[in-house]
């Protein structure tokens, strides 16, 4: 009937490589760009410091990797924060008791 079944995974489709959005892209190459900047300025002969200056990169490249039920790390964590901290609105409109007091009405008026 000239109509238009979309797949589950049209998403994917507006996505860089099918998984990472510009702004994931962006946050890693960052990351990246810093850590190899301070690779270049920390001196080699201390392990701490270079395993310090790889971290940029190793926690942008955590934030960026795809986990399943979101899109990945990042999205999850911005997920559970918003959870935690915005109000949560409950909408109750009392239709149980309604039914209750309509029919105690009614047993009233008989």
């Amino acid at each position: 009937m000239n109509g238009y079944l979309v797949p589950a995974n049209a998403k994917k489709g507006t996505l860089i490589l099918n998984l990472f959005r510009p702004f994931d892209l962006i946050l890693f190459g960052t990351g990246v760009v810093i850590s190899l900047i301070m690779l270049a300025l920390v001196p080699t002969a201390n392990t701490w410091l270079v395993i310090l200056s790889c971290l940029p990169a190793g926690i942008t490249g955590f934030l960026v990797v795809p986990i399943p039920n979101y899109h990945n790390v990042l999205v999850a964590i911005q997920s559970i924060i918003n959870f935690y901290s915005e109000r949560r609105k409950y909408v109750w409109k009392g239709w149980c008791f309604y039914e209750q007091f309509a029919n105690e009405d009614k047993k009233r008026r008989q």
